[in-house]
């Protein structure tokens, strides 16, 4: 009976061990709802389909040492997917990312200015240096490494551009061969450096405020990555700190700097657009994009509410940077005398051009009537700048000189926002005052007067 009750025991024991067989047939798996499976080598990987940044659906694999584990794994995914949030796949990379971003993000959140230069970090600058990666595999140390890689670099021989030039000397030597030469021809120079034999690098690396504003850019599409599509769990560019000088410090023109330039300029043609733009802080797009119809002399009194950009190629009229740059300014009446002589000179070139007038309405224009080209305005003012006897600075620094001024004058920085258009007055106190030497001066004499026997 022992015996007996052992085999029994025995069987009962073998009959827990084994698997019961289900009756009914296994479930098959929903469309979409992923499978899971057990690798040759022991791991488990779970696969389903996800929705890619640029509307692609693509399967997607994830790894676990357990079913659990990708199960877990497995159902976010199948979540993400429902609340239509987008997975990067194995292949996506930086530069499908990037593109995406550009094209469908950038191009309804900015003014067509600033997209043109962001398309032109990220065609020149971005996918050279970070296309290749995965977008969910690059770390902070690439980006680290791609920066420094890129600002040590000579951009001549990483764009190509003397190779350009070498080629365009050919083909104009080409097109004015067999021609007498003209007495006035423009000199054909070919290749100065990299397309040189031997090749003479010209060490043309990027400024540290370009290398910035890649490092912005780039910063600034991954955190859209992260909040906005979801893609991403963090910004490896967010808290990279790199070796390059931050904004370089700006020596504003002085009160007799100032004065002596708009009395240099006070008969030239365009003077009235260097009086604008130091005595009311316009900027040079504001300035060009000047109409009569927002001006009144009488009260004196402008409103800025359009800019005259170059988007595409082309001079166009748009609206200004932000909310806050469209404004009413008063007019000092230096400026007001400035401008009524303009607007009797544009008469008279009105009358002189006849048929060839283009009729704008613009303030400032070229003889003819048409816009003026911005660039051109740079020319002039580096070359008024040298007649007047004055140092260079950039147009924008009339900008940053006058909000200077009126500080030293006593107007308070709230005031001088108000005039410059600005969004906060921090803007206007860290950016364009700077620290005067005048006024704290002044403050140094009132507090010992204050303490004076």
């Amino acid at each position: 009976m022992a015996n007996a009750g052992s085999a029994r025991t025995g069987a009962e024991l073998g009959a827990t061990t084994m698997p019961a067989r289900s009756a009914t047939k296994p479930r098959r798996n929903v469309n979409g709802e992923g499978s899971i499976r057990q690798r040759s080598d022991g791991r488990w990987e779970g696969r389903a389909y996800v929705v890619t940044p640029d509307g692609r659906e693509v399967r997607r694999s994830v790894y676990g040492h357990s079913w659990g584990e990708v199960h877990s794994a497995l159902t976010r995914l199948q979540a993400d997917r429902l609340i239509g949030r987008r997975v990067t796949s194995s292949s996506d990379t930086v530069e499908v990312y990037l593109n995406h971003w550009l094209h469908d993000v950038a191009r309804n959140r900015v003014r067509d200015t600033t997209f043109d230069s962001y398309e032109y970090l990220i065609r020149i600058y971005l996918i050279p240096t970070f296309g290749r990666y995965r977008l969910g595999a690059i770390q902070s140390a690439d980006v680290r490494r791609g920066l420094q890689r890129l600002k040590a670099t000579c951009q001549c021989c990483a764009q190509g551009r003397d190779r350009t030039r070498l080629v365009q000397a050919r083909e104009e030597e080409a097109r004015r061969a067999g021609r007498r030469p003209r007495k006035n021809a423009r000199r054909i120079d070919g290749a100065r450096c990299c397309a040189l034999s031997p090749p003479q690098c010209c060490r043309a690396v990027l400024s540290d405020g370009t290398v910035r504003a890649v490092h912005r850019l780039f910063r600034t599409v991954l955190q859209d990555a992260v909040s906005v599509d979801g893609i991403l769990g963090e910004n490896v560019a967010r808290n990279l700190r790199l070796n390059y000088r931050y904004r370089p410090k700006f020596e504003p023109w002085s009160t007799d700097e100032a004065r002596l330039f708009l009395r240099s300029v006070r008969t030239h043609r365009l003077g009235a657009l260097f009086t604008a733009a130091l005595l009311l802080g316009l900027r040079r797009g504001e300035a060009l994009g000047l109409a009569w119809r927002d001006v009144d002399l009488d009260q004196g009194v402008l409103q800025v509410r359009q800019a005259l950009q170059r988007a595409g190629g082309q001079l166009r009229l748009g609206p200004v940077k932000s909310d806050g740059s469209a404004r009413f300014v008063a007019i000092p009446a230096p400026c007001v005398t400035t401008l009524r002589d303009r607007r009797d000179s544009q008469s008279e070139e009105r009358w002189r051009s006849g048929p060839r007038w283009t009729e704008t309405g613009l303030v400032f224009t070229t003889l003819h009537g048409a816009p003026i080209q911005p660039a051109n305005v740079n020319k002039l003012f580096g070359k008024l700048c040298d007649q007047a006897g004055v140092r260079r600075i950039r147009f924008h620094d009339l900008r940053h000189s006058c909000a200077t001024l009126l500080y030293e004058l006593g107007v308070p920085i709230e005031n001088i926002q108000d005039i410059l258009g600005h969004s906060s007055p921090v803007i206007t106190k860290v950016l364009y005052v700077g620290g005067s030497e005048k006024v704290q001066r002044a403050a140094a004499k009132r507090l010992g007067d204050l303490f004076a026997e």
